[in-house]
């Protein structure tokens, strides 16, 4: 974790943490993919994690009005089970096969939203069945590769909530699940002192990030929005695709 071009990298992908922790959609799930470009993908994950705990902190007290408690609910206990799953069959289950997973389900959602044309819907209630399933797959993912936007947003995008309210659901749903993942990375040697030197220099960006992405989701127009958040939801669903077929 040294020279020039992964300190670049590094920044940046700091940056783009930050601005995910702000409510702006998917970008933060550009970080692993990102950085694996100047070390490994597994090294990528154990150097982010602190950097998104810490960035999430800041995420917490811009949206700590805005959220929704049943959402919110029925998200945490399903992707703990989804950690859970992740943790006990870490050393079983290849990597890019999860990625390949995640990228299929994000690009068919997608695909679907658009060729609807889908409009902003009323709020109804979320259920727990179909919350238990995708995300309990969502903390699976997460864990996995910090990749549980995708399945999280294929639950929650058709239940109709306001840009603020989703935003800050999302944020206080992957602080938590940030957290508890700061356990099973430590006994799989995946955050050492190395790492973690590195991701100190890396967490203020971050945070400072995080007020550029509330700012940003602030001045978005809500069908906008939502436009932004499926065709991101596309475009990052093809690249892990490319990237699990590529192993």
């Amino acid at each position: 974790m040294s020279g020039w071009e992964f300190w670049v990298i590094a920044v940046i992908a700091a940056g783009l943490t930050g601005v995910s922790k702000g409510g702006v959609p998917i970008v933060g799930a550009l970080t692993v993919p990102l950085l694996s470009l100047v070390i490994s993908p597994v090294a990528a994950a154990g150097l982010m994690l602190p950097v998104y705990v810490v960035s999430d902190w800041f995420g917490l007290y811009a949206y700590r009005k805005e959220f929704d408690k049943r959402i919110l609910m029925i998200a945490c206990v399903s992707m703990t089970l989804g950690v859970a799953l992740g943790w006990a069959t870490a050393r079983m289950i290849p990597e890019n096969w999860v990625t390949v997973l995640v990228g299929v389900i994000s690009v068919a959602f997608a695909l679907n939203q658009l060729l609807r044309r889908a409009v902003l819907v009323a709020p109804r209630r979320a259920e727990w069945g179909s919350g238990l399933f995708w995300c309990s797959i969502a903390g699976f993912t997460s864990f996995v590769s910090h990749t549980g936007g995708p399945p999280y947003q294929v639950w929650t995008l058709p239940l109709g909530m306001k840009k603020a309210v989703f935003a800050g659901t999302s944020t206080i749903a992957f602080a938590y699940i940030n957290m508890i993942k700061l356990v099973p990375y430590y006994f799989l040697g995946q955050i050492n002192l190395d790492s973690l030197e590195v991701a100190l220099r890396l967490a203020p960006i971050a945070a400072a990030a995080v007020f550029f992405g509330v700012w940003v989701v602030k001045r978005l127009p809500e069908k906008l929005f939502f436009q932004i958040v499926t065709w991101s939801l596309l475009l990052i669903g093809l690249e892990l695709v490319w990237k699990g077929l590529q192993g």
